[in-house]
């Protein structure tokens, strides 16, 4: 079969997204075609996450919808990213699923070859070797449009955090050169981005010879025409307190920190192996708010984690309530294969406790975020125009500011990429509303 077509979903974290650029990169420079739609490629890729069961879920049920789009018509069907690292043998063979090659995130320059062996020769192929030392620094993403460039400072992690499965599926933590990050923030510069989120599974781990994450961050920040720097993940554990000073600092450092909490209660985040304590995480949020008195701190929460009690529970609500949140991303627990927890704690909350208690966490955050979003009507927001229409009317743009909150405003003489003043005027959970001034 002669293929070259090539069509690439995306699911999961910003890292995948990232990684997909670098994928299509690697293909063109092999002389295959990227196509739009899924009906016009010989080959379609699914850059997978296997953080929680429901990805998992949605990567089964595309498969069989591809099939059936095709109707009998040949197609290579190719797997990446951590389901490909946890799942090769079960992706492999399972006959209803007809997967042609599976490659693992560090193992994307082995596509071409991948790609030849089943089109050519026949025969299924992967390659899911975990690497100590691939950061692809030597590729150049392919990026989509969009006012956002992602950029990968470093790969894998070493955290162990007993409920994830990350470390197994993208290796070791390694760190790229600065000066080649710098090189291409200067490139994406040229290309007219202004705003680059810098991405890595703990990015306060960044190591690389004697530079640190906030080397790193200095050195970003000081190359022209970046107006916005964005990073995600840090760690609670080792987060650097001159990190939040130089945010302070420098204003194109956004005022924004993603905290994952995941749980409340000391016994649950010692048995989650997160390595600090509810009055540490509390410290820290206090910390940030002190020296960055307008910062916006956003978290993850897991509830039903393998023996919580409701008392438990009721521990990270009250963290959640001192913490003030601008927004939380709160996840039921579900097992994931190969990792502590499955192995070691028998999954023994109840689907309808859990349910219960998502249900609970997400009113108490709610309804802190809609008041501290209303505590902005009135403000002056620079605002970052991301799309030309909103989801629920072509009559209003969509921008996000500073804290990484979206807002809604007027249609105008704007176009996406640009920046303009927004007076705050009103405010749901989600969103902030307003018109330029």
């Amino acid at each position: 079969m002669q293929a070259n077509k090539i069509f690439i979903e995306t699911y999961g974290c910003q890292m995948n997204e990232y990684d997909t650029e670098l994928v299509k990169t690697i293909l063109t420079q092999q002389d295959y075609t990227l196509v739009k739609e899924e009906r016009q490629a010989d080959i379609v890729m699914l850059n997978t996450c296997s953080v929680r069961e429901n990805a998992n879920r949605k990567i089964y049920g595309r498969i069989h919808e591809i099939r059936h789009e095709r109707q009998g018509k040949p197609v290579l069907i190719g797997i990446l990213g951590c389901m490909a690292t946890n799942f090769r043998k079960a992706l492999l063979d399972d006959p209803h699923l007809g997967i042609d090659f599976i490659a693992g995130p560090d193992s994307y320059k082995q596509l071409p070859t991948l790609i030849h062996e089943v089109s050519q020769q026949g025969q299924k192929s992967f390659d899911v070797t975990l690497s100590e030392f691939e950061t692809y620094s030597d590729i150049t993403p392919t990026r989509k449009d969009g006012v956002n460039a992602w950029l990968a400072i470093m790969r894998g992690c070493n955290n162990f955090c007993s409920f994830c499965v990350v470390p197994y599926t993208r290796g070791r933590e390694r760190s790229r050169d600065p000066h080649n990050i710098v090189q291409e923030v200067e490139k994406l510069v040229q290309e007219g981005f202004t705003q680059v989120t810098l991405l890595g599974q703990n990015v306060n781990s960044y190591r690389y010879e004697d530079s640190d994450f906030t080397d790193l961050m200095k050195m970003v920040s000081d190359v022209k025409g970046i107006k916005r720097i964005r990073y995600t993940s840090p760690h609670p554990k080792d987060f650097p307190i001159k990190l939040l000073r130089l945010m302070a600092e420098r204003p194109n450092i956004c005022k924004q920190v993603h905290m994952p909490l995941q749980a409340g209660s000391n016994r649950i985040l010692d048995k989650m192996n997160r390595t600090y304590t509810q009055a540490e995480f509390l410290n820290l949020v206090a910390q940030a708010r002190e020296i960055i008195p307008n910062i916006a701190v956003s978290t993850d929460i897991i509830v039903g984690f393998p023996g919580e009690t409701d008392e438990e529970f009721e521990d990270t609500v009250k963290v959640v309530e001192a913490s003030q949140f601008d927004f939380a991303f709160i996840f039921k627990y579900s097992p994931r294969q190969n990792t502590l927890a499955d192995r070691k704690y028998p999954d023994d909350v109840s689907a309808e406790e859990k349910a219960r208690r998502t249900i609970r966490l997400n009113d108490v955050q709610r309804a802190i975020s809609h008041q501290k979003n209303l505590a902005h009507v009135g403000e002056i927001h620079e605002v970052l125009i991301e799309q030309e229409s909103s989801k629920k009317s072509p009559d209003d743009f969509k921008g996000r500011n500073d804290a990484n909150k979206i807002v809604i405003f007027p249609a105008g003489p704007y176009k996406a990429g640009a920046y303009i003043s927004i007076k705050i005027t009103d405010a749901t959970t989600n969103v902030l509303k307003g018109i330029p001034v």
